[in-house]
């Protein structure tokens, strides 16, 4: 997924400002390679999970392709959550972090 680079910019600010960082990748996935300091909330069991994003500033979203996290952002968006960022890849956002 590529984004802007003002959509980027923007983002790797959020990211650097004590986002919550949710990988919604598979355990197994996770367990391969992820971003430090993320978190591991399967796009399936987000609904289960929804205490842990209360009271979060920004909640940032990414997976293996951007495709899960876009779906966990709507999700997310539905429940109310008007602070939460799909940021991709995992890999993006790995770059992306100072």
């Amino acid at each position: 997924m590529s984004f802007s680079s003002d959509y980027a910019a923007e983002l790797q600010k959020i990211i650097n400002n004590n986002s919550f960082l949710v990988d919604v990748r598979t355990p197994e996935e996770f367990a391969e390679g992820h971003v430090p300091g993320s978190v591991n909330i399967p796009l399936d069991t987000i609904p289960l999970q929804l205490p842990l994003f209360m009271r979060k500033d920004n909640i940032i979203v990414f997976c293996r392709s951007g495709m899960r996290s876009a779906q966990a952002k709507g999700f997310l968006d539905q429940q109310g959550f008007n602070n939460v960022f799909n940021a991709g890849t995992w890999m993006d956002v790995k770059q992306m972090i100072q």
